[in-house]
Protein backbone atom coordinates (compact mmCIF):
# COMPACT_ATOMS: atom_id res chain seq x y z
CA UNK A 1 0.00 0.00 0.00
CA UNK A 2 1.27 3.26 -1.34
CA UNK A 3 1.93 6.16 1.68
CA UNK A 4 -0.67 8.81 1.17
CA UNK A 5 1.00 12.55 0.03
CA UNK A 6 0.52 15.85 1.74
CA UNK A 7 -1.14 17.08 -1.83
CA UNK A 8 -3.59 14.59 -1.46
CA UNK A 9 -4.61 14.63 1.73
CA UNK A 10 -5.25 18.30 1.88
CA UNK A 11 -7.36 18.16 -1.45
CA UNK A 12 -9.62 15.45 0.67
CA UNK A 13 -9.39 17.74 3.47
CA UNK A 14 -10.67 20.77 1.74
CA UNK A 15 -13.50 18.27 0.50
CA UNK A 16 -14.48 16.83 3.73
CA UNK A 17 -14.84 20.11 4.92
CA UNK A 18 -16.71 21.89 2.34
CA UNK A 19 -18.96 18.65 1.63
CA UNK A 20 -19.27 19.22 -2.26
CA UNK A 21 -16.71 18.19 -4.64
CA UNK A 22 -17.76 21.39 -7.01
CA UNK A 23 -17.16 24.41 -4.30
CA UNK A 24 -13.97 22.64 -3.08
CA UNK A 25 -12.75 22.47 -6.35
CA UNK A 26 -13.92 25.86 -6.59
CA UNK A 27 -11.69 26.98 -3.69
CA UNK A 28 -8.73 25.03 -4.79
CA UNK A 29 -9.12 26.43 -8.21
CA UNK A 30 -9.28 22.89 -10.09
CA UNK A 31 -12.03 21.09 -12.05
CA UNK A 32 -14.36 18.62 -10.59
CA UNK A 33 -13.37 15.87 -12.27
CA UNK A 34 -9.40 16.58 -11.78
CA UNK A 35 -9.96 16.50 -7.75
CA UNK A 36 -12.29 13.68 -8.25
CA UNK A 37 -9.18 11.88 -9.55
CA UNK A 38 -7.23 12.68 -6.97
CA UNK A 39 -9.44 11.75 -4.29
CA UNK A 40 -9.30 8.29 -6.10
CA UNK A 41 -5.95 8.00 -5.83
CA UNK A 42 -5.68 8.57 -2.26
CA UNK A 43 -8.49 6.33 -1.50
CA UNK A 44 -6.28 3.59 -3.77
CA UNK A 45 -3.72 4.10 -1.96
CA UNK A 46 -5.14 3.90 1.50
CA UNK A 47 -7.21 0.85 0.43
CA UNK A 48 -11.08 2.54 1.68
CA UNK A 49 -13.24 4.45 0.47
CA UNK A 50 -13.29 7.96 2.03
CA UNK A 51 -16.53 9.22 1.33
CA UNK A 52 -20.53 8.01 0.16
CA UNK A 53 -22.90 10.33 -2.17
CA UNK A 54 -26.04 11.80 -0.37
CA UNK A 55 -28.12 13.68 -2.54
CA UNK A 56 -25.84 16.21 -3.79
CA UNK A 57 -23.12 16.02 -1.31
CA UNK A 58 -20.36 13.97 0.17
CA UNK A 59 -20.48 12.40 3.66
CA UNK A 60 -17.21 10.58 5.45
CA UNK A 61 -17.65 7.10 5.82
CA UNK A 62 -15.99 5.73 9.25
CA UNK A 63 -12.46 5.43 7.61
CA UNK A 64 -12.80 8.97 6.11
CA UNK A 65 -13.32 10.30 9.31
CA UNK A 66 -10.38 8.72 10.59
CA UNK A 67 -8.32 10.02 7.73
CA UNK A 68 -10.00 13.18 8.37
CA UNK A 69 -8.79 13.17 12.04
CA UNK A 70 -5.50 12.05 10.82
CA UNK A 71 -4.79 14.82 8.38
CA UNK A 72 -5.94 17.16 10.82
CA UNK A 73 -3.51 16.05 12.67
CA UNK A 74 -0.63 15.81 10.56
CA UNK A 75 -1.20 19.69 8.88
CA UNK A 76 -1.83 20.91 12.79
CA UNK A 77 2.27 19.73 13.53
CA UNK A 78 3.10 20.72 9.95
CA UNK A 79 2.08 24.20 10.81
CA UNK A 80 4.24 23.90 14.57
CA UNK A 81 7.46 23.35 12.53
CA UNK A 82 6.88 26.50 10.96
CA UNK A 83 6.01 29.00 14.10
CA UNK A 84 9.36 30.01 16.02
CA UNK A 85 10.14 28.60 19.31
CA UNK A 86 6.77 26.61 19.88
CA UNK A 87 6.45 23.42 20.84
CA UNK A 88 3.61 21.63 21.43
CA UNK A 89 5.00 18.03 21.39
CA UNK A 90 3.39 15.29 19.60
CA UNK A 91 -0.30 15.52 17.83
CA UNK A 92 -3.33 14.64 19.97
CA UNK A 93 -6.00 12.73 18.85
CA UNK A 94 -9.61 13.42 19.53
CA UNK A 95 -11.84 11.81 21.95
CA UNK A 96 -15.11 13.04 21.06
CA UNK A 97 -17.82 12.22 24.20
CA UNK A 98 -21.63 12.83 23.91
CA UNK A 99 -22.91 12.90 27.98
CA UNK A 100 -26.25 13.22 28.64
CA UNK A 101 -27.33 16.84 29.95
CA UNK A 102 -28.68 15.79 33.32
CA UNK A 103 -26.15 13.10 33.90
CA UNK A 104 -23.98 13.28 36.87
CA UNK A 105 -20.80 15.83 36.27
CA UNK A 106 -18.73 13.74 38.87
CA UNK A 107 -19.94 10.56 37.28
CA UNK A 108 -18.72 12.31 34.04
CA UNK A 109 -15.48 13.39 35.63
CA UNK A 110 -14.33 9.92 36.65
CA UNK A 111 -14.70 8.30 34.01
CA UNK A 112 -12.58 10.91 31.43
CA UNK A 113 -10.19 11.83 34.36
CA UNK A 114 -7.66 8.62 33.12
CA UNK A 115 -7.29 10.89 29.79
CA UNK A 116 -6.99 14.32 31.18
CA UNK A 117 -4.01 16.10 30.70
CA UNK A 118 -2.62 13.76 28.50
CA UNK A 119 -0.27 15.12 25.79
CA UNK A 120 -1.49 12.85 23.27
CA UNK A 121 -5.44 12.83 23.70
CA UNK A 122 -7.57 15.54 22.91
CA UNK A 123 -11.27 14.96 24.83
CA UNK A 124 -14.36 17.05 23.15
CA UNK A 125 -17.22 16.74 25.60
CA UNK A 126 -20.85 17.52 24.31
CA UNK A 127 -24.12 17.71 26.09
CA UNK A 128 -27.57 16.93 25.27
CA UNK A 129 -30.55 15.06 24.59
CA UNK A 130 -30.74 11.16 24.45
CA UNK A 131 -32.02 11.27 21.01
CA UNK A 132 -29.60 14.19 19.87
CA UNK A 133 -26.40 12.14 21.28
CA UNK A 134 -27.87 9.59 19.46
CA UNK A 135 -28.20 11.19 15.97
CA UNK A 136 -24.20 12.22 16.56
CA UNK A 137 -23.04 8.57 17.44
CA UNK A 138 -24.59 7.39 14.05
CA UNK A 139 -23.30 10.48 11.72
CA UNK A 140 -19.93 9.26 13.71
CA UNK A 141 -19.48 12.46 15.10
CA UNK A 142 -19.13 11.26 18.71
CA UNK A 143 -17.16 8.36 19.70
CA UNK A 144 -19.23 7.61 23.06
CA UNK A 145 -22.52 8.64 24.18
CA UNK A 146 -22.53 8.50 28.15
CA UNK A 147 -26.12 8.18 29.78
CA UNK A 148 -28.09 6.57 32.40
CA UNK A 149 -31.08 5.77 30.15
CA UNK A 150 -30.73 2.40 28.08
CA UNK A 151 -31.39 2.89 24.26
CA UNK A 152 -33.76 0.36 22.55
CA UNK A 153 -32.38 -2.50 20.72
CA UNK A 154 -33.10 -4.94 18.30
CA UNK A 155 -31.19 -7.72 16.27
CA UNK A 156 -30.87 -4.78 13.66
CA UNK A 157 -29.35 -2.51 16.15
CA UNK A 158 -25.45 -0.92 15.79
CA UNK A 159 -25.14 -0.24 19.90
CA UNK A 160 -22.90 -2.03 22.01
CA UNK A 161 -23.41 -0.87 25.35
CA UNK A 162 -20.85 -1.16 28.15
CA UNK A 163 -22.05 -1.20 31.97
CA UNK A 164 -19.29 1.39 33.53
CA UNK A 165 -20.70 1.43 37.27
CA UNK A 166 -23.98 0.85 38.95
CA UNK A 167 -24.57 3.18 42.21
CA UNK A 168 -26.62 2.91 45.30
CA UNK A 169 -29.11 5.62 45.60
CA UNK A 170 -30.06 6.96 49.07
CA UNK A 171 -32.25 9.85 50.97
CA UNK A 172 -29.71 12.88 50.62
CA UNK A 173 -30.88 16.10 52.73
CA UNK A 174 -29.12 19.12 55.05
CA UNK A 175 -27.59 17.85 58.48
CA UNK A 176 -31.06 19.46 60.09
CA UNK A 177 -33.17 16.93 57.59
CA UNK A 178 -31.50 14.36 59.51
CA UNK A 179 -32.68 14.84 62.99
CA UNK A 180 -34.12 12.80 64.80
CA UNK A 181 -33.27 9.61 63.19
CA UNK A 182 -36.19 8.05 61.89
CA UNK A 183 -36.75 4.50 60.35
CA UNK A 184 -37.12 5.16 56.82
CA UNK A 185 -40.35 4.52 56.15
CA UNK A 186 -40.92 7.38 58.82
CA UNK A 187 -38.72 9.55 56.58
CA UNK A 188 -40.57 9.29 53.37
CA UNK A 189 -43.93 9.45 55.02
CA UNK A 190 -42.90 13.25 56.90
CA UNK A 191 -40.08 14.89 54.58
CA UNK A 192 -40.94 16.72 51.39
CA UNK A 193 -38.94 15.10 48.75
CA UNK A 194 -37.29 15.87 45.53
CA UNK A 195 -37.49 12.59 43.29
CA UNK A 196 -36.31 12.01 39.42
CA UNK A 197 -39.33 12.13 36.96
CA UNK A 198 -41.81 9.48 36.47
CA UNK A 199 -39.97 8.21 33.13
CA UNK A 200 -36.63 7.50 35.06
CA UNK A 201 -36.09 3.70 35.98
CA UNK A 202 -34.64 5.33 39.39
CA UNK A 203 -38.48 6.42 39.94
CA UNK A 204 -40.33 3.35 39.05
CA UNK A 205 -37.95 2.13 41.49
CA UNK A 206 -38.34 4.59 44.10
CA UNK A 207 -42.21 4.00 43.50
CA UNK A 208 -42.19 0.30 43.89
CA UNK A 209 -39.92 0.94 47.25
CA UNK A 210 -42.36 3.39 48.56
CA UNK A 211 -45.36 1.52 47.89
CA UNK A 212 -43.74 -1.75 49.46
CA UNK A 213 -43.52 0.58 52.60
CA UNK A 214 -47.09 2.04 52.11
CA UNK A 215 -45.88 5.66 52.35
CA UNK A 216 -47.76 8.00 50.09
CA UNK A 217 -44.65 10.65 49.42
CA UNK A 218 -45.04 14.53 49.78
CA UNK A 219 -43.34 15.72 46.41
CA UNK A 220 -42.49 19.01 46.21
CA UNK A 221 -40.09 18.79 43.24
CA UNK A 222 -39.45 16.06 40.32
CA UNK A 223 -36.12 16.55 38.30
CA UNK A 224 -34.95 15.15 35.26
CA UNK A 225 -31.75 16.49 35.99
CA UNK A 226 -29.17 15.24 38.67
CA UNK A 227 -27.45 18.70 38.93
CA UNK A 228 -30.62 20.69 39.79
CA UNK A 229 -31.48 18.00 41.99
CA UNK A 230 -28.26 18.38 44.27
CA UNK A 231 -29.06 22.49 44.31
CA UNK A 232 -32.06 21.66 45.63
CA UNK A 233 -30.92 19.55 48.14
CA UNK A 234 -28.38 22.12 49.39
CA UNK A 235 -30.69 24.76 49.23
CA UNK A 236 -33.35 22.46 51.63
CA UNK A 237 -36.05 22.17 49.42
CA UNK A 238 -36.35 18.87 51.17
CA UNK A 239 -34.94 14.99 50.76
CA UNK A 240 -33.56 14.42 47.28
CA UNK A 241 -33.45 10.63 46.18
CA UNK A 242 -30.16 10.58 44.87
CA UNK A 243 -26.94 8.43 44.65
CA UNK A 244 -24.09 9.86 46.56
CA UNK A 245 -21.55 10.15 44.20
CA UNK A 246 -23.69 12.99 42.96
CA UNK A 247 -22.99 14.80 45.66
CA UNK A 248 -20.16 13.18 46.76
CA UNK A 249 -17.93 17.05 47.28
CA UNK A 250 -21.04 18.58 49.60
CA UNK A 251 -20.98 14.89 51.85
CA UNK A 252 -17.21 15.39 52.39
CA UNK A 253 -18.21 19.21 53.46
CA UNK A 254 -20.86 18.52 55.55
CA UNK A 255 -23.28 20.49 53.73
CA UNK A 256 -24.90 17.44 52.88
CA UNK A 257 -25.97 14.05 54.83
CA UNK A 258 -26.62 10.24 53.80
CA UNK A 259 -30.00 10.28 55.61
CA UNK A 260 -30.97 6.43 54.26
CA UNK A 261 -30.09 4.52 51.41
CA UNK A 262 -32.84 3.03 50.15
CA UNK A 263 -32.94 -1.05 49.25
CA UNK A 264 -32.83 -2.48 45.96
CA UNK A 265 -32.54 0.80 44.12
CA UNK A 266 -29.69 1.30 41.69
CA UNK A 267 -28.50 4.25 39.05
CA UNK A 268 -26.39 2.54 36.41
CA UNK A 269 -24.54 4.16 34.42
CA UNK A 270 -23.57 3.10 30.48
CA UNK A 271 -21.40 4.12 28.05
CA UNK A 272 -23.31 3.44 24.46
CA UNK A 273 -20.55 2.92 21.11
CA UNK A 274 -21.34 1.55 17.62
CA UNK A 275 -19.60 -1.72 16.16
CA UNK A 276 -16.76 0.24 14.52
CA UNK A 277 -13.99 -1.18 12.07
CA UNK A 278 -11.79 1.80 13.50
CA UNK A 279 -12.65 1.74 17.33
CA UNK A 280 -10.48 4.87 18.86
CA UNK A 281 -7.80 3.48 21.01
CA UNK A 282 -8.42 6.38 23.72
CA UNK A 283 -11.99 4.96 24.14
CA UNK A 284 -10.64 1.39 24.21
CA UNK A 285 -8.61 2.05 27.04
CA UNK A 286 -11.23 4.12 29.11
CA UNK A 287 -13.71 1.27 28.82
CA UNK A 288 -11.17 -0.98 30.18
CA UNK A 289 -11.14 0.82 33.42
Amino acid sequence: MASPNLHHLRLFRAVARDGKLTGAARQLNLSPSALSAQLRTLEASLGHDLFERRGRGLVLTEAGRIALDHADAIFRTAEDLTAILRQHGPARRALRVGALATLSRNFQLRFLRPLLGRPDVEVVLRSGGQAELLRGLEALALDVVLTNLAPPRDAASRYLLHSLDRQPVSLIGTPARAEPPLPLAAHLASAPLVLPTPETALRAGFDALAARLGVTPTIVAEVDDMAMMRLLARADAGLAVIPPIVVQDELAAGLLVEIAALPGIEESFLAITLQRRFPNPALAELLKQ
